[in-house]
C-alpha cells in the first residue's frame, strides 16, 4: 500500500495557550486513534526552519514546516481524507500530503 507524507504546515509557531497543553495532546492522540491502523509513523515536530538558497542562508520561510507523520492509504484521496481533522488544521495550519516515491535500486 502506497505511504504519504503527511508535512503540517504553519506562518507561525502554533503553541497551546497556557493550560492547554494537556487538551492540545488530546486532540493529537483522537486524530491518531481515528486514522487507526494507517498510522505507519505518528512523525515528530520539528524545530525552527531556515531556507537554504542562491543568495544564501535566510531565516524567512514562508509556511514553515512544523512536524510530519507518515500514513498508508490506497490513494492520495484517501490520504487527504485522513488528514481531515488532523489538530493542525484545527488550529489554523494546514497539512502537506504527498506521496513517498519508492527507488528501486
Amino acid at each position: 500500500m502506497p505511504k504519504y507524507l503527511f508535512i503540517y504546515h504553519a506562518d507561525a509557531p502554533m503553541k497551546p495557550e497556557p493550560g492547554q497543553e494537556q487538551e492540545a495532546m488530546a486532540a493529537w492522540g483522537r486524530w491518531m486513534e481515528k486514522v487507526g491502523p494507517n498510522l505507519v509513523d505518528p512523525g515528530q515536530p520539528v524545530g525552527i526552519s531556515k531556507s537554504v538558497g542562491p543568495e544564501g542562508v535566510s531565516d524567512r520561510v514562508v509556511n514553515a514546516a512544523f512536524g510530519y507523520s507518515i500514513v498508508e492509504a490506497d490513494s492520495i484521496e484517501a490520504a487527504c481524507e485522513l488528514a481531515k481533522g488532523n489538530p493542525m488544521i484545527d488550529g489554523g495550519g494546514s497539512v502537506e500530503v504527498a506521496e513517498i516515491m519508492p527507488i528501486e535500486m
